[in-house]
């Protein structure tokens, strides 16, 4: 059901930050099919947002700029969520999903979401969190955390990352949704180095930039051949520090070095490309 906030009279409120791989190397493919990657994982300082109130059944409400993306029924991650910690359904809880993040979009939206949702319902009905949140989607378990993360394996994987030097970013989506088996499934090559073994502890912003720039997104030059728009994503980033896709896109990232310089180009870009999704972010460290 598309609601009013206000209609609601809701009570807790966490935000869902978007995921973003400044790398991404895909380093092999198990025998089931699932990729191995190695990924630099951080949450930016956007996302969508859930609030939770009482109810005596499970409902779930959804509103915002990209509301009639996001399924009301069992495919929706939330929902999900809750009847994997209520595998019985017996309890209840009105949810708002406030959709703010593009669907299909290489950050993370729906697992965000679903960590979320764990994280709030199981605060709200007292009950613990289940280990196996991977069965939500291999980007769930990064999506528990907020600060950098390593990820590796099929995203069970994980491993602190940070702090890494205060920076920003401009997120920049054509509003054109990528369906990630099509992407790996034109992946010239599944088995490509890893990243170094140790991350650097990175003293300034310029040395992590320069780190960054020798790393890769193995799932760029595939997802160019769905999306060719990601070209020219990248090329309206092009004063940043480094430029690069997320996940398997269409949301490409420019990195800066300020709020200022955030800003100043995520309004550039927007006022050059009315059609896209837009927006300066924080890197949470």
């Amino acid at each position: 059901m598309r609601t009013n906030r206000a209609a609601l009279g809701l009570e807790y409120s966490e935000p869902a930050w978007a995921k973003i791989n400044l790398t991404l190397h895909v380093t092999g493919q198990r025998a089931d099919g699932y990729h191995l990657l190695d990924s630099l994982v951080v949450r930016a300082a956007v996302g969508d947002l859930l609030s939770v109130t009482p109810s005596a059944e499970l409902e779930l409400f959804i509103d915002g700029p990209y509301a009639d993306a996001a399924p009301l029924d069992d495919r929706n991650l939330v929902i999900r969520a809750a009847r994997l910690l209520d595998a019985e359904g017996t309890r209840g809880a009105r949810l708002l999903l406030t959709k703010v993040l593009p669907a299909a979009a290489g950050i993370g939206g729906g697992s965000a979401d679903a960590a979320t949702a764990l994280k709030l319902l199981s605060g709200h009905w007292g009950v613990p969190m289940p280990e196996d949140v991977a069965r939500l989607g291999a980007d769930v378990p990064v999506c528990m955390h907020n600060g950098p993360q390593r990820m590796r394996g099929v995203g069970e994987d994980l491993s602190p990352a940070g702090p890494l030097p205060p920076c920003w970013l401009v997120l920049v989506n054509p509003n054109k949704s990528v369906s990630t088996p099509d992407v790996f499934n034109r992946l010239a090559s599944k088995q490509n180095a890893p990243m170094p073994q140790a991350i650097p502890d990175f003293k300034t912003l310029q040395d992590f930039v320069a780190w960054l720039a020798v790393q890769r997104n193995d799932l760029e030059a595939p997802a160019l051949q769905v999306v060719p728009e990601i070209a020219d994503c990248l090329g309206a980033l092009d004063d940043a520090l480094l430029a690069r896709m997320s996940g398997s896109g269409a949301t490409c990232f420019g990195l800066y070095d300020s709020e200022e310089a955030a800003n100043h180009a995520a309004a550039r870009i927007d006022h050059a490309h009315p059609g896209w999704w837009v927006t300066a972010a924080e890197v949470l460290s």
